[in-house]
């Protein structure tokens, strides 16, 4: 997760939602990235994308089925369908996100036995330091546009 961390800090210091994701196998990180959609100009643009493609180009296949994704905020649904469909082992992630996370907060998508795959959801690791960088990062947002 200190890993994952240290990518969302560098994410918002571009200006992008301080989101951070890494992808191990066996503790060995395969992938790690940082929300870059607006850089990118890209929706897809999510840390957690971005990690698995990473990881999915070091191991020479899509399927990462021996691996865990570590992410500071709870997967989105677009992410949480990419991780089905990597048949990701384990997710991971910090601070809950009550408006858009699909992995326990509006959806379980990892449990839906409808799916072709299901895996583990593990929430709150490191989930107040991952919060704070959140929230740290829109209060200082919303301060610069009522400046304007």
């Amino acid at each position: 997760m200190r890993v994952a961390l240290a990518y969302a800090r560098r994410a918002g210091t571009r200006g992008e939602i301080p989101v951070g994701a890494v992808v191990a196998i066996d503790g060995r990180i395969v992938g790690r990235a940082g929300n870059d959609s607006i850089h990118l100009r890209d929706p897809t643009g999510h840390a957690e994308i971005r990690a698995l493609r990473r990881a999915a180009r070091q191991v020479g296949q899509y399927r990462l089925t021996d691996a865990t994704l570590v992410a500071t905020l709870e997967p989105c649904l677009m992410c949480m369908g990419a991780l089905v469909h990597a048949r990701i082992a384990r997710l991971v992630f910090g601070a809950a996100d009550p408006k858009a996370g699909a992995a326990v907060s509006l959806y379980r998508i990892g449990e839906d036995r409808r799916l072709n795959h299901r895996f583990a959801a593990d929430g709150g690791v490191l989930a107040d330091e991952c919060g704070a960088l959140l929230r740290e990062f829109f209060a200082a947002r919303r301060v610069r546009s009522s400046a304007r």
